[in-house]
């Protein structure tokens, strides 16, 4: 077990579970296990400081770290967003703290192909279906977890074995972007060294993947934060508080407005519209 001292906001409620990551676990003791890449942590809160155990702590502190995104000055980006737009300051103020989670690109790649028209509890049974098959199982407090596969681990599997993982019509899209991967046609680390725009267009070239699952991974795996997804939420924040509706007049208005922090705008606007009205004053 480890302490991490917390030198800026942390929310880790807020952080985990506002929709960036699916395979989180909440504990009686309402700690958390997180299966991670190569690792299953717990992790909660106590006096100021991040209290992490693992089956693997080899540097520990520097993964879990890493992976809260712990060293980023969020209050930076927030005098950003709300120098640009006041109507934003409750949700970035009620919001700090969140941090953009760092993921594994394979697997946030995979999570959000099969993400499209489907619910968060659908999702994280997929993916976990796809952990248990065929990734490898971890022994944590007496509990089993199964790290999510690699692209590799993946090279044999069929369509039909992806739609037995309860992944619906979604299986054709996985089975593409893992022989895609494979076949060298797409490398994960590239999408760090293009530029926004650029990788957006490298990601759309794959069947299943638009606008909104593109810009979801980029900006919950490769910290890119110029990006603006839009779902249902976002469309309805727009229209309520901006008088904005249309994808394009939306992402005109983030880029205009929020330009390299459009992500975190939208993470704050998405997570104040649904948790401030459970805040008790």
């Amino acid at each position: 077990m480890i302490k991490i001292k917390l030198t800026k906001p942390f929310k880790l409620n807020d952080t985990v579970t506002c929709g960036q990551i699916f395979r989180f676990f909440r504990q009686e003791d309402e700690s958390y296990d997180i299966i991670l890449k190569d690792r299953v942590i717990n992790v909660y809160e106590e006096n100021g400081y991040l209290v992490v155990s693992s089956n693997d702590e080899t540097n520990l502190k520097e993964i879990v770290t890493n992976y809260f995104d712990l060293d980023n000055d969020y209050q930076k980006m927030i005098d950003f967003i709300v120098e640009r737009d006041s109507k934003i300051k409750c949700a970035a103020n009620f919001s700090l703290g969140l941090t953009m989670i760092r993921q594994d690109p394979f697997e946030t790649i995979m999570e959000y192909i099969i993400s499209a028209n489907n619910g968060v509890p659908q999702i994280a049974n997929a993916l976990n279906n796809i952990a248990r098959k065929y990734g490898q199982k971890v022994v944590f407090n007496n509990k089993e977890y199964y790290l999510f596969p690699t692209y590799q681990a993946l090279k044999g599997v069929s369509e039909s074995d992806f739609r037995n993982c309860k992944v619906g019509f979604r299986d054709k899209y996985l089975k593409n972007m893992v022989d895609n991967l494979n076949e060298g046609k797409i490398v994960l680390d590239e999408f760090y060294h293009l530029s926004t725009s650029d990788a957006l267009i490298k990601l759309m070239q794959n069947v299943g993947i638009g606008p909104k699952v593109a810009s979801c991974i980029l900006l919950f795996a490769y910290q890119k934060y110029d990006v603006f997804p839009i779902d249902t939420w976002v469309k309805k924040i727009m229209k309520n508080d901006y008088g904005i509706e249309g994808e394009k007049n939306i992402r005109n208005f983030a880029m205009n407005t929020y330009g390299k922090y459009s992500g975190i705008a939208m993470q704050y606007l998405f997570n104040y519209s649904r948790n401030a009205k459970l805040v008790v004053n």
